[in-house]
């Protein structure tokens, strides 16, 4: 019975988040919408499955939750701060920076997930991983200190996503 699941949902988180989002997208809440939105959800996971050798072990989805939160809450408050770097510092005075942030994850979707979440708050971009995927080169669009940015990035960001992907 539980292959018989296993076959039929791979990765029943994405099948909901794909069904959910479809129905979001949509703006219709509707018994059509939502079957159709479940049926892509089942769908594109098994389509794509084999592209995912393994499933993640040991992620937390409560604490994925929160961090998802603080991530949002991050993007609005960065969204200000570059907005009044943007109005009231003159480009002469800006301080960009490429900064290397040595990375103590080494599950692929964790190193994804720090990737996206500083690419998406603004400011920040990740730039590159190294081969071995011990460092993350990012540019940072005004900052005093690259060395608080990349305290900052781990202690935030990789710390966390070490308690959810443990």
């Amino acid at each position: 019975m539980a292959r018989a699941f296993h076959w039929l949902l791979p990765h029943p988180y994405l099948t909901l988040l794909l069904a959910v989002v479809w129905v979001i997208l949509q703006n219709d809440v509707s018994a059509g919408m939502v079957v159709f939105g479940i049926i892509l959800g089942i769908i594109i996971p098994r389509g794509t499955s084999i592209w995912w050798p393994d499933t993640p072990k040991g992620f937390r989805l409560s604490k994925m939750f929160s961090y998802s939160i603080m991530v949002l809450w991050d993007i609005l408050v960065a969204n200000v701060q570059v907005a009044w770097i943007v109005l009231t510092v003159p480009n002469s005075k800006l301080k960009p920076a490429w900064i290397v942030v040595p990375l103590d994850l080494r599950k692929p979707e964790a190193i994804t997930i720090l990737a996206g979440t500083i690419t998406l708050t603004p400011g920040t971009v990740s730039a590159d991983l190294s081969d071995a995927g011990h460092s993350l080169l990012v540019h940072v669009l005004h900052t005093d200190d690259p060395d608080a940015v990349r305290d900052e990035i781990k202690t935030r960001y990789e710390l966390r996503l070490k308690e959810i992907f443990s």
